[in-house]
């Protein structure tokens, strides 16, 4: 971070944007714990159907945490943009490794939005649906695999984020 009241800006961007950033990964990691299938146990059915059930509450219930976690990346990514890039930078991103992995970065947010929004909208009602039809198999599954292709998002994410956090952004040279 710089000096002063825009250093401290900065720092707090980047606080905030590290920890809603966490919750998004963390809140992730716990859903694909509830979607994925339970090894062979007595009455597995019924167990199999309360995680079901739980993993729809859960599911919904984020909803609008998960909201407020996305409106915080993106006000605190814009900060770190601003103080990081610049606005006279934007245009040249595509110039130096350090724009084309932000850009990366960007595009594979933009898609773990995308599958957020499809699991809201779309995948989540599906499986109450599916539940009140005593029929979550293949519901559960098309939750699941769009979990995991998040979650794949989100590990490359930080690898691009380490990646970044050794070059010199453009605003420091």
């Amino acid at each position: 971070a710089g000096e002063g009241e825009a250093g401290w800006l900065q720092l707090g961007a980047d606080l905030i944007h590290l920890l809603a950033a966490g919750a998004w990964v963390g809140a992730l990691a716990a859903f694909l714990a509830l979607v994925l299938p339970r090894l062979a146990t007595d009455d597995l059915a019924a167990q199999d159907m309360d995680r079901v059930t739980l993993a729809e509450e859960a599911l919904r219930g984020f909803s609008l945490v998960g909201t407020i976690i996305v409106a915080l990346l993106i006000l605190t990514g814009t900060v770190n943009g601003w103080f990081l890039v610049g606005p006279g930078n934007i245009a040249s991103l595509g110039q130096s490794t350090y724009g084309l992995l932000l850009i990366a970065k960007l595009l594979l947010f933009a898609g773990m939005l995308g599958l957020a929004a499809l699991n809201r909208y779309r995948l989540t009602p599906a499986l109450a649906q599916a539940i009140e039809e005593e029929d979550a198999p293949r519901a559960q599954a098309l939750l699941r695999a769009s979990l995991f292709v998040e979650g794949g998002l989100a590990i490359v994410i930080l690898g691009l984020v380490a990646w970044l956090g050794t070059l010199s952004p453009p605003m420091s040279m």
